[in-house]
């Protein structure tokens, strides 16, 4: 607005012009970010400071330092700071700790691999046992190594009915769960009916192999595939969303 004021007669027609280019913009916006410039608050100057000591911290420590080190060091430098402050300005300034170890990825799709269709479109909502189970599988960092972990969730009551471990992430971790699935909920008296039951995955490779759609087959299960990593969101089920949204959690 500073270049282009003289030009259009000021700020006001300026504003004018931007409102009605779906961006609604008050003269006094502009006039009171202009007075932020000239005399900025306590809170931006002490920001400013913090973020030049955080940097000098960081680039000494050759980079590798993270939000809780920084914040340690600020304070035995009589520096008196918040953590979550340094955390703040670590963002604004886009820095970052190092993180030890590489990164573990789950969810390795097959290209080749023939996929199931989607029967759910994120519409988790069951009424009753036995209607639609999601699985996946996560890591543990162990002492000892990478450990997997698959689960069965009923959405009905969001009980895991399966689950399985192991130190590899072949098919058989995803299939021991859904055995045990199937066998726990036989032993409860909840066994499903031909064709009622819907098992969710995403399209990682050991849920769209050709093993576990033989065994959903055999067991009468159809087979859902979603979207990469998104076979069952958490926080949809946390907050209660409309399309997300499951009966409340129970025993069966």
């Amino acid at each position: 607005m500073d270049e282009h004021r003289d030009r259009f007669g000021g700020v006001e027609p300026i504003c004018r012009t931007l409102t009605g280019h779906d961006c609604k913009i008050a003269p006094s916006t502009y006039y009171a970010h202009k007075k932020r410039l000239a005399s900025p608050s306590a809170r931006s100057v002490r920001d400013e400071e913090l973020k030049a000591r955080i940097q000098e911290v960081y680039t000494s420590n050759y980079r590798v330092y993270g939000a809780r080190k920084i914040w340690r060091e600020l304070n035995r430098q009589e520096h008196a700071v918040a953590r979550c402050t340094v955390e703040r300005l670590m963002r604004e300034l886009g820095i970052a700790g190092a993180v030890r170890g590489r990164k573990v990825i789950t969810t390795i799709t097959d290209p080749a691999a023939e996929r199931a269709p989607d029967l759910l479109d994120r519409d988790f909502v069951a009424r009753a046992p036995n209607r639609c189970w999601v699985a996946d599988f996560t890591h543990v960092a162990t002492w000892n190594g990478v450990v997997y972990v698959a689960f069965v969730v009923d959405t009905f009551s969001r009980r895991i009915v399966g689950w399985s471990a192991a130190t590899t992430k072949e098919t058989r971790l995803v299939l021991d769960a859904l055995e045990m699935a199937l066998w726990q909920r036989d032993r409860d008296g909840f066994t499903h009916a031909q064709g009622e039951l819907i098992h969710h995955s995403d399209a990682g490779s050991q849920y769209t192999s050709f093993a576990l759609a033989e065994h959903l087959d055999r067991a009468g299960i159809a087979a859902s595939i979603g979207s990469v990593g998104d076979a069952y969101d958490c926080q949809s089920l946390r907050t209660g969303s409309r399309k997300d949204r499951v009966v409340p959690a129970v025993t069966v």
